[in-house]
């Protein structure tokens, strides 16, 4: 990643000197006159010939005062600032006669001290104008490059001085500034010969000035591939590889940084960085006390497994995955990013997956899927996807709560969505053989929320075969049951959850339980639409709200009520007219035509009337088509009243309806008062249902 040089940046410190009231109104609504002028005043002396060496050190002083201000930088170069640096920024040589008043001044070793100062104090304005991105083609463009360049290699002929020191600092830096996040100047940089001086200054005997060239490395190696190559082809790795092991935390994360440019997308210097032997001390920063080098080299270790599965191993056994795990745990969302992005990249081999569960990564991961952090809830799903490729991470991850975590997150983007999906897939393709084994032996882990996690996972990931073993085997279906007596919503929310996904596991749909055709009545001789209420060869009449309604007696047996009306004792066997009380004509109409037909259509608004009757004459085949009628408009708000039909006239499929609409709605209904109470009293029938349905179901192959 690219250092926007902060030290730069940043700074933002109290102006010194005779300007700093005029610097102070400057933060008006207008720039000040007065500034101005005196912006204008500085750069006359600057672009005068009688301006002696103090005057101008003066004046570039003054200058770089107000270029630290960010928001007086377009005044100073609406005044001509830059224009004016670029003549002091050209060094002279003895016997140069260039200007003939700075060759009295710069005439032996003290003079040209004095130009390595000049020198500097122009660098350091140019680096702060440079702060705006808008500055940076117009102060190239008045042929800054080729001084900063010259400067950079003033240390091969020049006697090292404190001066020349800082000009190198400030050259580097300078560069740093110029070319942030402009291509154009970062590709100037190398056509102006700027890159070998800077590989050189790596191994200058100054700290300072090491960073410096370092960081400029860094800039001109992001996304620029001319200028990544040119710096390996200068033999910059060596260099940078040994200062990965400095004792300076500055040294180190600037050096890390250059390689971590270097290698993005850059496949063939990943070879070449990882032969210049630079493996095991990027693995040795992930230790570091540099918050940055830890997250560099933990970029550069997740940019490095990509490579082969031989590295990513290697990175393993070379310890990257403890400290790793434990970057994780930070509260810096940029550690976890990289620590999350290279674990991931590492679980993606086999050998790594269970060294990555063993160091405890599986905890700090699935804690970090609550992060607000896009990035880093991408990361950890792909980690999570990776390690559970692995069988024996399986377990991990489901007793840890790991299952309910990913299907539970909140994710922030899609690509994170669907690979939290593949990785949900994943455990349930692995969910069988030992694996399941394991898991049917932790409901029995003394530790009861791993049982409850354990059995709501299962609910999801068995396959429907093994459903019998694991709820009613193994008591799977008791666990959940006493889940959803709990006084604790949550765990009646999991249970509910769980059990609704069961019941549609069990089918190809829970609708699909209740839209069966209905059973035909008893075999029997169907008259026929056109005897319903037909005079012709009836037997008997029934009296209904004071109307006839004709029948047959061989046609009613179908119903064991009428057949025991006219086969048994009752009165009703030798009467000719036979009296239906309580029920409504239409229903009774509806009834007879099913006996008449084995089928009738039922609309909603007549099913519960007509359920009744079908319960009260025995007639299933009709009670099955008014149950899939009335299941059609279960709603929240008459739920319960339908469970207690279901009850009342011994509508089992109703009722098993009721129970699953209450299960599949917790979230909502579970606001009610009266919702506990109800569920308490629905249990046994829920327990039934479940252990009728999974007993169809065949038993596991354990």
């Amino acid at each position: 990643m690219e250092n926007p040089h902060p030290e730069s940046r940043c700074l933002k410190r109290k102006p010194e000197g005779d300007l700093s009231q005029d610097q102070t109104d400057s933060k008006g609504p207008c720039l000040s006159s007065k500034i101005r002028k005196k912006v204008l005043r500085q750069v006359s002396l600057l672009n005068s010939t009688a301006s002696d060496c103090v005057t101008v050190k003066r004046v570039i002083y003054n200058l770089s005062v107000l270029a630290e201000n960010e928001d007086l930088a377009d005044t100073l170069i609406d005044c001509g600032v830059v224009h004016a640096l670029v003549r002091h920024l050209q060094l002279s040589d003895a016997g140069n006669d260039d200007d003939v008043n700075r060759d009295k001044c710069y005439d032996d070793e003290v003079a040209m001290h004095e130009q390595f100062e000049v020198a500097k104090g122009c660098s350091l304005i140019i680096e702060l104008l440079a702060i705006k991105q808008e500055h940076q083609d117009l102060i190239v463009g008045v042929g800054v490059l080729p001084c900063l360049v010259e400067f950079l290699k003033r240390h091969k002929i020049c006697t090292i001085s404190e001066p020349l020191v800082y000009l190198l600092k400030r050259a580097a830096d300078a560069i740093t500034s110029l070319a942030h996040e402009n291509d154009d100047i970062k590709t100037r940089v190398r056509r102006e010969g700027g890159i070998p001086p800077l590989v050189e200054l790596l191994e200058f005997n100054d700290v300072k000035v090491q960073r410096a060239a370092a960081r400029a490395l860094r800039t001109l190696a992001f996304k620029n591939d001319g200028n990544k190559n040119q710096i390996v082809e200068c033999n910059a790795l060596p260099t940078l590889v040994l200062m990965l092991g400095s004792e300076d935390p500055k040294l180190h994360s600037e050096a890390i940084g250059v390689i971590g440019n270097l290698v993005h997308s850059s496949p063939n210097i990943k070879k070449d960085v990882l032969l210049a032997g630079a493996l095991q001390p990027v693995i040795c920063l992930l230790s570091s006390c540099c918050s940055e080098s830890k997250r560099e080299a933990a970029l550069l270790l997740g940019q490095f497994a990509t490579i082969d599965s031989d590295c990513k191993v290697h990175i393993a056994q070379r310890g990257a995955i403890p400290p790793l795990v434990d970057m994780l745990k930070s509260s810096d969302a940029e550690l976890q990013e990289m620590s999350s992005f290279a674990l991931g990249r590492l679980a993606q081999d086999s050998h790594n997956q269970a060294g990555i569960v063993q160091s405890g990564g599986i905890e700090p991961l699935l804690k970090l899927l609550d992060s607000k952090t896009t990035l880093v809830q991408q990361n950890v799903v792909f980690a999570l996807y990776g390690l559970a490729d692995n069988e024996d991470n399986v377990v991990c991850i489901i007793k840890a709560d790991g299952f309910q975590r990913l299907k539970a997150a909140n994710f922030k983007n899609q690509q994170t969505v669907e690979c939290a999906m593949k990785a949900l897939k994943r455990l349930e393709e692995k969910t069988q053989g030992r694996v399941l084994k394991h898991l049917i032996r932790l409901m029995c882990y003394p530790e009861e929320k791993v049982q409850r996690r354990v059995v709501i996972a299962l609910a999801y990931l068995c396959s429907p075969r093994d459903s019998k073993t694991i709820f009613i085997d193994n008591r799977g279906l008791n666990l959940l049951l006493d889940m959803l007596k709990s006084t604790n919503v949550k765990q009646k929310g999991d249970a509910s959850a769980a059990l609704h996904r069961i019941a549609a596991k069990a089918h190809s749909s829970v609708v699909s339980l209740f839209e069966l055709p209905p059973r035909s009545p008893s075999l029997q001789m169907y008259l026929g639409e056109e005897y319903v209420n037909n005079s012709k060869l009836s037997d008997v009449t029934f009296l209904v709200e004071g109307r006839s309604f004709y029948a047959h007696r061989a046609c009613l047996v179908s119903s064991d009520i009428f057949r025991a009306m006219f086969d048994g004792s009752y009165r009703e066997r030798e009467a000719n007219n036979v009296l239906i009380p309580n029920i409504k004509w239409d229903v009774f109409e509806l009834m007879m035509r099913f006996i008449y037909t084995g089928s009738v259509d039922v609309s909603v608004d007549m099913a519960k009337d007509l359920l009744k009757a079908a319960d009260q004459y025995l007639l299933d085949g009709l009670k099955r088509i008014c149950e899939c009628a009335i299941v059609q408009e279960i709603s929240l708000e008459n739920v319960v009243q339908l469970y207690k039909m279901a009850e009342d006239f011994n509508a089992t499929s109703l009722g098993n309806a009721c129970i699953l609409f209450m299960l599949e709605k917790f979230d909502v209904l579970s606001r009610e008062p009266w919702y506990s109470t109800v569920i308490h009293h629905v249990l046994p029938n829920i327990s039934m249902f479940f252990s009728n349905l999974l007993a169809k179901s065949h038993p596991a192959d354990l």
